[in-house]
């Protein structure tokens, strides 16, 4: 195991370098400058133990795009995934009026040991307007930094409390009429070199395409880097109680793209709306393994089951 070095710019972002020099992650929560961007904390740059990233940033295709990030997509007519907001009818809009934001309001908690940081962060959503929406309490956990194994995991929990007077309505495009763009959630955007990379699932030989919209307890993402002779895995797992209709406020499904951009969402919004009623919470667990090497489905499968729940 490894010894984690933590740094924090306050105002700004906090870094986490591995023993070797490495930094693995860099969490980012000062104030985006572009509105139209959906201002919200991201992780990015994020790196394997080998150093290859992992994360792409405002890429020309979609300049909202920040690393790993909470969004919302859909949200009672609010836009929290920043871009074009997709109108029934009439497609992709520019619609600035539309887009909200997720203000950084402090740490609660904030806790280093050897090998793990924990931070626990306050967070407002906030309409374009201006009015509070909703209070989130966000969970960042870095562990199991294993050189032996190449890899390291980030735990990332959201428990969110709607403030307002009515209930909020979660959706995605998907839910709105366009087939297939079911995005919403918890979102990685991963560098170019993901471009064409191979998904898989626990189960069975579907590829990115089939897969797109299915629901299972893990999803991974492999590739080979440019210039090196490197190879990149990302494990995307799902907290059991995400996938117990008796726990889960909603059905998650994947949203997964290899081509042709590298994309994945746990969707908690695909195919149809949900509500969060006024003073209620609802909460999700997640966790995403970083990786040296072309990882197959049986290790990725055993190397879950040894890690901490």
């Amino acid at each position: 195991m490894s010894t984690l070095g933590v740094s924090h710019a306050h105002g700004d972002h906090i870094a986490v370098t591995a023993a070797n020099g490495v930094e693995i992650l860099r969490y980012v929560y000062r104030p985006d400058p572009v509105a139209f961007e959906s201002r919200k904390p991201y992780a990015h740059p994020v790196r394997t133990l080998a150093g290859n990233a992992v994360t792409g940033y405002r890429p020309n295709d979609h300049r909202w795009h920040k690393g790993l990030q909470m969004t919302a997509s859909h949200l009672s007519g609010q836009n929290f995934w920043g871009g074009n907001s997709y109108v029934h009818g009439e497609g992709y809009l520019p619609l600035p009026e539309r887009i909200g934001s997720m203000r950084h309001d402090g740490f609660a908690g904030f806790a280093v040991e050897d090998d793990r940081l924990a931070v626990t962060e306050r967070l407002t959503w906030v309409e374009n307007g201006g009015a509070e929406w909703a209070r989130e309490e966000r969970g960042l956990t870095v562990h199991s930094v294993d050189e032996s194994a190449g890899a390291w995991s980030l735990d990332w929990s959201i428990r969110l409390t709607n403030t307002r007077a009515e209930p909020l309505v979660f959706g995605s495009p998907t839910a709105a009429g366009r087939e297939l763009a079911g995005y919403t959630g918890l979102q990685w955007r991963g560098a170019r070199d993901f471009t064409g990379g191979t998904v898989f699932a626990p189960g069975t030989d579907a590829e990115a395409a089939e897969l797109m919209g299915t629901r299972s307890p893990w999803l991974a993402f492999t590739t080979e880097h440019d210039e090196t002779d490197d190879h990149s895995t990302l494990v995307f797992a799902h907290a059991p109680e995400n996938l117990d209709e008796k726990t889960a406020i909603h059905p998650s499904h994947w949203f997964v793209r290899s081509e042709p951009i590298p994309s994945l969402a746990f969707s908690w919004a695909f195919f149809e709306e949900f509500e969060l009623p006024p003073g209620e919470s609802f909460a999700y667990r997640y966790r995403m393994v970083v990786a040296d090497g072309a990882w197959d489905r049986d290790r990725v499968g055993a190397y879950l089951e040894g890690l901490p729940c």
